[in-house]
């Protein structure tokens, strides 16, 4: 892939100007569009014509198809060559992720395979792990699993109960039941977290062979027919010494980098529903006649249509931007790829969130407009419809990682990692010297006012999160409905100037989609100003009143002037464009 600029801190596009040279989907290299072709192909004649198949819980068809994925290099990407892998960049496994999510079941086997069971054994593993398992695990020979849910903590995993106990021997006996684990009927290493005496939250690798160790009934569950969820059962579970995965108590870290390159990597998995999902109303829309006419042509689908490419666009642009930061922060020798994704946690929350909530927007849409035929099982909206509903929950429901977005800026914050509080303060100054409200920018340059509202929003961000820090103190923690009105502006912010950024790009590149690209981000970014206002509105409404409340929102209105943009044209464009080539435009 191209390089980038310099790698910045996690979360500091809240304080400082974009950086000036932001990766996008445009910049792919011919080995990463290679490997995009390499997976369609695989999903179109090997997976597709086998749905209904692996819907029936055919898990020997499930477990051939790994296999053959891994013939392909699928499951090891990110791998070093000595183990079997490809050794490629962080964006390669992007690019695998958001095109395997045409076969959401079969997407979600290869995750739990791929990004959750190998990612910790290359991240934590030592080289003798590493030799005994990743072999096998990147054919495919073994499948994985990731064991961390427990029915009393979903969400709060350190509270796990599955309990370690150290034998005479040096083993470990483990004793506690997994719930919901993806590959669960059929895995052959798991990676489990339990705790050590009671206390130390650790994780292991375990093996399906070991004595104690077995699997529950199938879930039956609303979507994901074609992927096996199953409790773990661990009774007096025998593992070997050798076989704590990382530091005895250090299992958060195990478990928290985990997710962080999950979280990042479902962002694509949902930018690849959405591109499918588009494709699919656009098909459509436009062979579907009322009134004598395609309903293509009706302005309430045309939309629909504007709307889902609009979305989508800022969403695959954050995710690309994450991925630029990634890879530049991995061009430092001295920094690891856990350390990576460490520092971009914040990022990585907000493609999980962003990309899940925009997904189900699309899918609702497709849906929507199949009509009857979109709720019946002839068509494949229906699926991708119920399929995808479980990714909000996922890798950390979206309210956790709501939490975590607002919550990390801050600790970074109080830590002196991020100029956050310094910024709030000159802002607060600022505030309150008099001096011209905020307006239409004079520059004429193309999105010049799209870019002065980025800004505003930025502000508006410091002031809520300022606030809130002011307001609240060492228990902002227990303020969960501020935290999730300041997590939704800071999507907002991270979304709205990775599309202007990669809108700019495309002019700047003489691109024939220019147009369309500046329309899509215009879009995005003219509703985004109506949803910051009312967040702020709300969040400071929550913590304050009387003057005190009037003074906030007198701010508010200075910070935050947006200029109204003529969206209904901007997403007719999107929509004909869409229908012309009957796909995601992008």
């Amino acid at each position: 892939m191209e390089t980038v600029s310099e790698a910045r801190k996690g979360g500091a596009w809240l304080v400082e100007q974009p950086e000036d040279d932001v990766f996008t989907p445009e910049r792919l290299s011919d080995e990463h569009r290679l490997m995009a072709q390499t997976v369609d192909e695989f999903l179109d004649a090997e997976v597709l014509p086998n749905l209904e198949r692996l819907e029936a819980k055919d898990w020997a068809l499930a477990r051939a198809l790994l296999r053959k994925a891994g013939e392909l290099g699928l499951h090891g990407i990110n791998v070093p060559e000595q183990y079997g892998g490809l050794d490629l960049d962080n964006t390669a496994s992007l690019i695998v992720s958001e095109s395997i999510a045409r076969a959401a079941s079969f997407a979600t086997a290869y995750g739990a395979h791929a990004n959750l069971c190998i990612t910790p054994v290359v991240l934590f593993g030592t080289e003798a792990q590493k030799a005994a398992y990743l072999p096998k695990l990147v054919s495919a020979e073994w499948v994985g699993a990731y064991a961390l849910s427990e029915s009393g903590s979903g969400s709060d995993a350190l509270a796990a109960r599955t309990s370690a106990t150290r034998a005479p021997d040096g083993s470990w006996r483990l004793n506690g039941e997994k719930m919901w684990i993806t590959n669960g009927g059929f895995a052959d290493v798991i990676i489990v977290f339990a705790k050590v005496d009671g206390e130390h939250f650790t994780a292991f690798i375990v093996e399906r062979s070991f004595p104690g160790v077995s699997a529950g009934t199938e879930e039956h569950k609303m979507g994901l027919h074609g992927s096996s969820t199953t409790s773990i059962l661990l009774q007096d579970a025998q593992v070997p010494a050798g076989n704590v995965l990382g530091e005895i108590g250090k299992g958060h870290k195990v478990a928290l980098n985990t997710l962080n390159f999950g979280r990042f990597k479902l962002g694509g998995m949902s930018i690849g529903g959405c591109r499918v999902s588009i494709g699919d109303a656009a098909r459509y829309a436009a062979s579907r006649r009322q009134f004598g006419q395609p309903i293509a042509a009706f302005g309430a689908i045309r939309h629909k249509l504007g709307e889902m490419t609009a979305r989508t666009y800022a969403v695959e642009s954050l995710v690309y931007r994450t991925a630029g930061l990634i890879e530049a922060a991995l061009a430092d020798p001295g920094r690891q790829v856990a350390q990576a994704f460490e520092e971009y946690a914040v990022e990585s929350s907000i493609a999980k969130v962003a990309g899940t909530e925009t997904l189900d927007y699309v899918l609702d849409e497709n849906v929507q407009i199949h009509g009857g035929n979109g709720f019946v099982k002839d068509y494949s909206a229906e699926r991708y419809y119920r399929d995808a509903r479980v990714n909000r929950i996922f890798e950390g429901t979206n309210e956790i990682n709501r939490l975590l977005i607002p919550g990390m800026l801050v600790r970074r914050a109080l830590k002196g990692e991020l100029p956050l509080i310094a910024a709030a303060t000159q802002l607060q100054d600022e505030l309150l010297t008099p001096g011209p409200p905020a307006g239409r920018g004079g520059d004429a340059e193309s999105l010049a006012e799209e870019m002065r509202l980025v800004g505003s929003f930025k502000k508006v961000a410091l002031v809520v999160v300022g606030t809130a820090m002011q307001t609240y103190g060492q228990k902002l923690g227990d303020e969960q409905e501020v935290l999730g009105y300041a997590a939704d502006i800071l999507i907002d912010i991270y979304a709205g100037e990775s599309a202007l950024a990669r809108a700019r790009a495309a002019a700047g590149a003489a691109s024939e989609l220019a147009g369309l690209h500046e329309a899509a981000a215009r879009c995005f970014v003219s509703d985004a100003a109506q949803r910051v206002e009312h967040a702020a509105r709300s969040a400071l409404a929550a913590m304050a009143e009387g003057d005190a409340l009037r003074t906030l929102l007198a701010a508010l209105r200075r910070v935050l002037k947006p200029a109204p943009a003529n969206t209904v044209e901007l997403r007719r464009r999107l929509a004909d464009a869409t229908v012309q080539k009957g796909r995601y435009i992008f």
